[in-house]
């Protein structure tokens, strides 16, 4: 390649990585000092049985051309709620971007026509651009000749501001302008001024940086300083694939932050690296059940259309009271508690179809709403070889009344008939551990 060329590219590439770090390390200490304040309450919220929403929003994001997810959302969501004798129907779905894989207009197209056939006319629908939308440069033409909107809107529902940003394309697929963010700044400035109570909405595709589980990397760290401005702004977004049923998709500091999951794959973490994906992660299909009421309560369900089944549930009593905010990282952290495995705890191993060892033991208990994240494990034989030493993470993700865990090694990792020994240790979404557990079993 040219030098010229090679040089261009050298002082763009550059120029972006400054620039992003400028912005990072700008928003780090007054995100940190964030993240750290809150009291300790005595229990988390419970939603009370007299709560009556007065709008009933459905998010969800990161399809990938999975439309059969996205129709299974809009059907489900219908199914729960025509009938709800609370409050029934749903008001509006929320598309939080990267329902593409490469921003073709051929999978605009699509998506649409999932959308027509399954949503109902009298039914508000609103999508934005993640970031695989921005892999084309005709994003925006192709967003408004299909939607029939433009990418940045304000929604009032029922009374409530619902802003969904999409920003613009920067120099990268993924830099929102400082033109878009100024946009987004004054749309919740101008829904508070109005909002009298109630909950403001934002959707956007990128996690605002250092909040819920996934935005250390799957961030974007421009909106800190515009969310910083707005406490009590109820703020959903998608983009890292990291599973909404991990507690730490939920946090509030000055606002509240919601990670929504995933309806194509799953990403996970192992020891803070990303982009992990264990046995299970595909496919994903979860979607976030909102609902508020006119006095600032606001209540967020996770919903997994796989097992049809809510796998968390929180409660806030006013968005607009921080002194209240029950989910800040140290109230949750202190009603999590070390993993503890059943007294009767056992090991064992077989062959799957596929001539799979199979190493399982039952799986360490923790609270009511937090999970297991992983499980460090040796697996020892009879010598002392080590056949297994490794950190699993643990497949809380797949919702289901399994209660082992289990792990694929190879053909030839065991011996049929010998003995082996299982160490292992359970950490917590929060970094609690388990005692260590020490088991011998039988290979086959």
């Amino acid at each position: 390649m040219d030098s010229y060329v090679m040089d261009q590219i050298k002082n763009w590439t550059i120029g972006i990585i400054t620039g992003l770090s400028l912005v990072l390390f700008s928003v780090m200490p007054v995100q940190l000092f964030m993240v750290m304040q809150g009291s300790v309450t005595e229990k988390l919220p419970v939603t009370p049985a007299d709560f009556t929403p007065a709008v009933r929003i459905i998010a969800f994001t990161d399809s990938h051309n999975k439309n059969d997810h996205v129709a299974d959302a809009v059907d489900t969501a219908y199914e729960l709620f025509d009938n709800d004798e609370t409050y029934k129907g749903v008001d509006a779905f929320f598309g939080l971007g990267d329902f593409s894989s490469v921003g073709a207009e051929g999978d605009y197209i699509n998506y649409v026509n999932t959308l027509k056939e399954h949503v109902r006319e009298e039914t508000v629908c609103i999508n934005i651009h993640g970031n695989h939308e921005f892999k084309d440069g005709n994003y925006r033409e192709y967003f408004i000749k299909n939607f029939g909107y433009e990418p940045d809107t304000v929604t009032e529902i029922n009374g409530f501001s619902c802003i969904a940003f999409s920003g613009e394309r920067g120099a990268t697929e993924w830099t929102y302008t400082s033109s878009s963010l100024k946009w987004l700044d004054k749309a919740i400035g101008d829904a508070q001024n109005k909002a009298e109570g109630k909950a403001v909405f934002v959707f956007q595709h990128p996690h605002p940086w250092g909040t819920v589980y996934g935005s250390s990397v799957w961030c974007d760290p421009e909106l800190n300083p515009v969310f910083n401005k707005h406490p009590g702004i109820v703020d959903f977004s998608g983009h890292s694939h990291f599973p909404m049923n991990d507690p730490r998709s939920m946090l509030q500091t000055t606002y509240t932050t919601v990670g929504c999951g995933a309806m194509a794959t799953f990403e996970l973490d192992k020891n803070c690296i990303l982009g992990q994906h264990p046995d299970g992660y595909d496919p994903a299909a979860e979607m976030c059940v909102i609902e508020a009421d006119n006095d600032g309560s606001v209540r967020i369900r996770g919903y997994d259309l796989l097992s049809d089944t809510y796998f968390c549930d929180y409660y806030i009593d006013d968005v607009n009271n921080r002194d209240t905010y029950a989910y800040n990282y140290k109230n949750m952290k202190a009603h999590d508690a070390a993993p503890v495995f059943p007294d009767d705890v056992k090991a064992g191993a077989y062959k799957n179809d596929n001539g799979e060892w199979v190493v399982s033991f039952d799986e360490a208990q923790v609270p009511e709403g937090y999970i297991v994240h992983n499980y460090k494990v040796t697996v020892k034989d009879s010598n002392g070889k080590s056949v297994v030493n490794d950190i699993f993470i643990n497949d809380y993700y797949v919702i289901d009344e399994d209660d082992t865990f289990e792990i694929r090694l190879g053909a030839d990792a065991l011996e049929a008939g010998k003995e082996y020994t299982l160490t292992a240790k359970a950490e917590s979404a929060y970094k609690y551990h388990s005692d260590t557990i020490k088991l011998k079993f039988t290979a086959g």
